[in-house]
């Protein structure tokens, strides 16, 4: 697989990797996994629990990594999680505050010229 090369440079990855791939798992598979998911995110595993969420795709599950993220002071992290979930309702507040963030740095910048 020759495109993983591109990735060697990030050691250890820092991001993800989105791929249209999805994992061939029945749903018994899929719900047992999501199921592990669940007790390592009670357990305070949430980079475990985000690791097989990502896996299975649970949407509620990676809303609720999104949510510690963001307790955490992980915005840009919890964005991620709930842009994949997806959950615009928690995702769009904080692009929101993003875009304003950067018209602010913009506009100073006109001002400051």
């Amino acid at each position: 697989m020759e495109y993983l090369k591109v990735f060697e440079r990030f050691d250890p990855p820092q991001g993800f990797i989105k791929t249209t791939v999805n994992p061939n798992m029945d749903g018994s598979t899929k719900a047992a996994l999501n199921r592990k998911g669940n007790v390592l995110f009670n357990a305070g595993d949430a980079e475990g629990a985000r690791r097989i969420f990502l896996t299975t795709g649970y949407s509620d599950g990676l809303s609720r990594v999104g949510d510690y993220y963001k307790s955490q002071g992980q915005v840009l992290d919890a964005l991620k999680m709930y842009w994949i979930a997806p959950d615009r309702t928690k995702a769009d507040p904080i692009i929101q505050q993003l875009s304003e963030i950067i018209r602010h740095f913009i506009n100073e910048g006109e001002t400051d010229g």
